[in-house]
């Protein structure tokens, strides 16, 4: 099981840009998919993005956030990123770094572990 926590969120302008970080502890990290989740007021959790095992391979975005925002993950300081730009006010939320076993999936029920969240809003 990994540990995961995030950082980076805050307060930005439409259009600009934010780069969140979620630092990954525990055995074995690279062999975990890493994903970033997002979850507006009063809506549900919904997947933005995520970075498979290994140093990488596949990628995987989510329609909304394609040609804006880009994930990496640097499995020598064990560190998921989430590059956001020409951000929008529909992207305030709290974002979610999340961690699974083996290939990528968008359920979060197919996630197991989660950070605490990191708080992103965007003022329009």
């Amino acid at each position: 099981q990994v540990q995961l926590e995030e950082s980076g969120g805050g307060l930005v302008q439409a259009g600009g840009s934010l780069r969140l970080s979620c630092a990954a502890s525990g055995r074995d990290v690279s062999k975990y998919v890493l994903a970033w989740f997002r979850q507006a007021p009063g809506m549900e959790r919904e997947f933005v993005a995520a970075v498979g095992r290994d140093g990488g391979g596949p990628t995987l975005l989510a329609t909304s956030v394609k040609g804006r925002f880009d994930i990496s993950r640097d499995d020598a300081k064990n560190t998921v990123y989430l590059q956001m730009s020409r951000l929008v006010p529909e992207d305030t939320a709290l974002y979610y770094c999340a961690a699974r076993y083996s290939y990528i999936v968008t359920a979060s029920s197919g996630y197991n572990a989660w950070g605490q969240g990191t708080l992103v809003a965007v003022s329009s």
